[in-house]
């Protein structure tokens, strides 16, 4: 049993290698001077990237689109927003028109930029991908690896940074449009529980904004991981309402109530398992239960479980359940409160302050 057990560790460890580096490096393409991109060497890159583009203008994820040239058949080419895909390669374009002026680079930015207007639900949210499966999660409005949030940072952008002022501005004005509406969506999404604002769920429901399930093991919760980059977004906003402000407020205290203490993740026989340290730093868990903020866990079975040592080892070695999530939040949130405490007319509290007011969640350990 073990050597099987060590066998599957082995496995999902190569796989999550291979998927991370499949993903191109963008910073280091985006970083070449001007010349490169008007080089031999940068036109097969960017080759490379246009060959990879699907019919309806996004590019597949958890693949090196700017390694080699796509040379299959064309209709089975399925774009994502997931992991990254489509927002890095469209920076990629922009990037190079601005130092190539070729048309083609900006004519598929341009296109996947429509069908990021395209995709946006009524509601204010994205799919996975486009078009949604009728029936799968993956139609869902996908905070999951901050998908939604990485296609409004992009908006943003486009919006409001002078690099893409080579974008008309009919289409700015859409982005500008589209991101506001997507904030509106975040602030609805926002879970209520006994009348306090909490944080999200890595999917909701793209017609009521309801929290849904992802994967089999990925159960209806309160996220502890994908609401990190929901909430970074909200304190970037250079003129944030007070509405926005309180959602934020309500984000952060919802952290200090999460935390787990006197527990670290060790491994035993190379398997992750949880002992109990009063001395560990606070962890938290990447799903909580909604109704009762205890840490959730499961295995593809979707059976909840409150206990991470009842993880098979597949899917503890597999997976990030835990990490020190809260600890980014309380740093962005700190410099975010005394950036604004001054120009708000709402009560900013510290961060020492809202976890004095709560105590840390309880978990199983060894």
């Amino acid at each position: 049993m073990m050597k099987n057990a060590k066998k599957m560790i082995v496995y999902v460890f190569l796989m999550c290698l291979a998927v991370a580096q499949a993903r191109p490096s963008w910073g280091r393409y985006l970083a070449k001077p001007d010349p490169w991109f008007r080089s031999e060497e940068g036109q097969q890159v960017l080759e490379n990237i246009l060959s990879w583009q699907d019919h309806h203008g996004s590019w597949p994820k958890n693949i090196d689109t700017a390694a080699r040239r796509f040379s299959g058949d064309r209709d089975s080419l399925q774009g994502s927003f997931d992991n990254g895909a489509t927002t890095g390669e469209m920076r990629m374009l922009a990037r190079a028109f601005r130092a190539a002026g070729e048309l083609r680079y900006r004519r598929a930015f341009e296109k996947g930029l429509d069908l990021i207007f395209k995709a946006q639900y009524p509601t204010g949210g994205w799919p996975q991908y486009y078009p949604p499966p009728a029936k799968k999660y993956h139609r869902h409005i996908t905070f999951n690896d901050h998908a939604m949030v990485l296609l409004m940072e992009l908006l943003k952008e486009i919006a409001e940074e002078p690099q893409y002022e080579f974008v008309d501005a009919e289409r700015r004005s859409r982005a500008q449009t589209a991101f506001q509406h997507g904030l509106e969506c975040i602030l609805k999404c926002q879970i209520i529980v006994n009348g306090q604002r909490t944080v999200w769920c890595a999917q909701h429901d793209e017609k009521d904004y309801t929290p849904r399930p992802g994967r089999s093991y990925e159960l209806v919760s309160l996220s502890g991981g994908e609401s990190v980059s929901i909430l970074r977004l909200l304190m970037n906003l250079d003129d944030p309402s007070p509405e926005i402000a309180e959602a934020i407020i309500a984000g952060v205290r919802w952290y200090g109530a999460a935390r787990i203490e006197g527990v670290r993740v060790v491994m035993e026989d190379d398997i992750p398992r949880v002992v109990c340290d009063p001395d560990a730093p606070a962890l938290w868990a990447r799903f909580y239960e909604i109704e009762t903020n205890r840490p959730l866990f499961s295995n593809r079975e979707g059976v909840p479980l409150y206990d991470y040592n009842l993880l098979d080892p597949e899917r503890s070695i597999g997976y990030k359940w835990l990490d020190d999530w809260g600890e980014d939040v309380f740093d962005a949130y700190e410099r975010w409160r005394k950036k604004w405490q001054s120009r708000l007319e709402i009560d900013l509290p510290v961060v020492k302050d809202m976890l004095n007011e709560t105590e840390p969640c309880k978990m199983p350990c060894r």
